[in-house]
């Protein structure tokens, strides 16, 4: 018998996978996180390309375009991003001049920030393609099911919310064993920390 006969003979048998209890493309977390990647990499285009701003970067300017003056930690809860990567784009934006940076007298342990004029032109000026993006993404939606479709997303985004929460406070208590790593040694990413889309 040749080694390509006995070859066959070893390999497991492929299954159609209609049987599987688990099916990653019906899988709705894993149907979302595609989603949010897609999206993510469509839009990007609008402010990498012409601002060469990073996802953190584009967040937190759009953020203070919205808001005016906000903390650091203000930031990160609005953008649902971690203080690091909120602290790291907020440097970025500093050192190309557009985010200013004033100290809170009755907390010298956080800052102010704010967009500069040149931060606040960008943000202007993304504004009306981002906004331009969102409805052509929409388009797929009937106009008589979008009510239905933005209260399915708030009510998703609350559980979730509340998900994490309960999750948070599993990993607190005192019965909570040690977290896993993953099978490359890395440590699992923590129910609070975000995983970039």
């Amino acid at each position: 018998m040749d080694e390509a006969a006995t070859d066959r003979e070893q390999a497991p048998a492929q299954t159609s996978g209609d049987t599987a209890p688990l099916k990653l493309e019906e899988f709705l977390p894993y149907r979302l996180n595609v989603l949010a990647n897609l999206v993510s990499q469509a839009l990007s285009r609008i402010y990498v390309e012409r601002y060469g701003l990073g996802v953190p970067e584009w967040r937190v300017l759009v953020t203070l375009g919205q808001f005016g003056v906000m903390t650091g930690k203000a930031i990160g809860a609005h953008s649902h991003m971690h203080k690091t990567k909120v602290s790291r784009a907020v440097a970025q934006l500093e050192k190309r001049k557009l985010v200013a940076r004033r100290t809170n007298r009755a907390d010298l342990r956080e800052a102010f920030l704010s967009l500069t004029a040149a931060g606040r032109a960008i943000y202007e000026d993304l504004a009306p393609s981002a906004l331009e993006f969102a409805d052509r993404l929409l388009e797929v939606v009937e106009p008589a099911d979008r009510a239905a479709f933005d209260r399915a997303l708030q009510r998703l985004s609350e559980r979730s919310a509340a998900l994490v929460s309960e999750a948070v406070a599993n990993t607190q208590s005192p019965d909570a064993v040690a977290r896993p790593s993953t099978t490359d040694g890395r440590r699992t990413p923590q129910p609070n920390e975000e995983e970039e889309a």
